[in-house]
């Protein structure tokens, strides 16, 4: 004889204390759920929608400077510490948990061109216009100390920046040449020129750490090996490049901030092309940086707006401006990934957040389910128009909306003459040349 009973096991039902939540059974059978997709597309058009709602990016400002800001030197071991340079040589340093200034004081006589830490982040390095190199202890001087700096060093030439290798305590500045410099010495290493006036931008690469790269008033950029003892590549573009940052996750890898209105990443194994092109912005690049994971860079422009990148993608996913901020001259992205840090012309340094729509503070692990399924939802209904159109939609400033159609009517004007030459001529005279093709004047080895 068969018999069915009805079984229940306390353990599927109750709880264990009145703070645990009450456990919800499911069925997983897609069967049992006709409606699925239609109700994850409503739900991802509500996320979409309360993106936009809670997109508050603007964290807050870091007011004190006397002139504008020219600089950034981001602390490798404490996220809370940020350097500032500026237009008359004062250097402030930032708890940015508290936005308030710990120290300042004047480094250099006239701009500060470059600030960067060393391995440690227990010294700091500031060039200027003075021709010096100064170092600079991390930690504040002692009650009644002035700030004096640990070394000076006076160059024989102009120096326009500088940056520190990763792991080794060497550091490499550029101005009429590239020259490596070791911590212990007063004296370069070693010189590295290719036929430029003026160097003046530096970056050391974060992963095949003995390259570098520079950017010369000649249009070009210039590859060297802190090992060799001349400069391996050399490429022209159309115009000049204003700053240079390396992906710190992808070794060959490179963006660089242009006078064109737009961003460039190279890949330093085929630089005949860029690998991709980064529109939207309507005046000359000022400065370029990534973030830690290597997927996203930020910005600044003159047309007084920051945007964000996918590095795979062509056109922003979003663009920060307020009403008072001016030029934009340097941007720096935060080493945890959830801010951005723009200077610009009006003395003030702004946080931004790098989510516009991150909430900020602890989040309970409820909470965080809840966002990730979010995200996966309007990951998965992105190609969706209404989704598309509303995630899309940015407001910018009347005179960024005004340049953007003069561009466009200018961009077409120019696609409109080409396809009219190329139809009044011989078959094959006037070939179609990508965009891609047009950047690389011409590449020396």
């Amino acid at each position: 004889m068969k018999v069915k009973m009805i079984s229940r096991n306390p353990d599927d039902y109750v709880r264990e204390t009145k703070n645990e939540h009450h456990k919800l059974p499911r069925n997983y059978d897609p069967a049992l759920h006709p409606m699925e997709s239609s109700r994850e597309y409503v739900r991802a058009l509500n996320a979409t929608k309360l993106d936009r709602v809670f997109a508050k990016p603007f964290v807050g400002n870091l007011s004190g400077h006397r002139d504008g800001v020219s600089c950034f030197g981001k602390h490798p071991k404490q996220l809370s510490t940020l350097t500032s340079g500026a237009y008359d040589g004062e250097v402030r340093v930032w708890d940015l948990a508290n936005r308030e200034s710990v120290r300042s004081f004047v480094a250099h006589e006239g701009f500060v061109r470059g600030i960067c830490y060393d391995v440690t982040g227990e010294r700091f390095f500031t060039v200027g216009d003075d021709k010096t190199i100064k170092v600079w202890n991390s930690s504040a001087p002692d009650v009644g100390e002035d700030e004096e700096p640990i070394n000076t060093i006076l160059s024989r030439t102009m120096i326009t920046g500088i940056t520190h290798h990763r792991k080794e305590p060497k550091y490499a500045t550029c101005g009429e040449v590239c020259s490596i410099w070791d911590e212990s010495r007063n004296d370069p290493l070693k010189n590295l020129k290719w036929g430029v006036d003026t160097l003046h931008a530096v970056a050391f690469n974060p992963v095949e750490t003995s390259i570098l790269a520079c950017c010369g008033s000649d249009r070009s950029i210039i590859l060297y090996d802190q090992r060799a003892a001349n400069p391996l590549r050399k490429m022209v573009l159309t115009m000049k490049s204003n700053k240079l940052a390396w992906n710190p996750m992808e070794a060959f890898n490179f963006s660089v901030a242009n006078e064109d209105c737009n961003l460039y990443t190279f890949d330093t194994r085929q630089l005949k092309n860029p690998l991709k092109i980064h529109f939207d912005h309507v005046s000359a690049v000022t400065d370029v940086d990534y973030s830690p994971t290597g997927k996203e860079i930020v910005s600044g422009s003159y047309d007084k707006t920051i945007r964000i990148y996918n590095v795979h993608q062509s056109h922003s996913r979003d663009i920060y401006h307020t009403k008072r901020m001016q030029h934009v001259v340097c941007v720096a992205w935060s080493l945890d990934n959830r801010y951005v840090f723009t200077g610009s012309d009006e003395m003030n340094i702004r946080m931004w957040k790098a989510k516009a729509s991150e909430k900020l503070g602890v989040i309970r692990p409820r909470e965080r389910v809840a966002f990730n399924y979010q995200e996966a939802l309007k990951e998965k209904y992105a190609a969706h128009p209404q989704i598309k159109r509303i995630a899309r939609h940015r407001q910018v400033p009347r005179h960024v909306l005004n340049s953007q159609k003069k561009m466009r009517a200018v961009k077409d004007k120019e696609l409109r003459k080409e396809a009219n030459v190329r139809n009044h001529s011989k078959p094959g005279s006037v070939p179609f040349v990508a965009e891609k093709k047009k950047t690389v004047l011409k590449e020396e080895i």
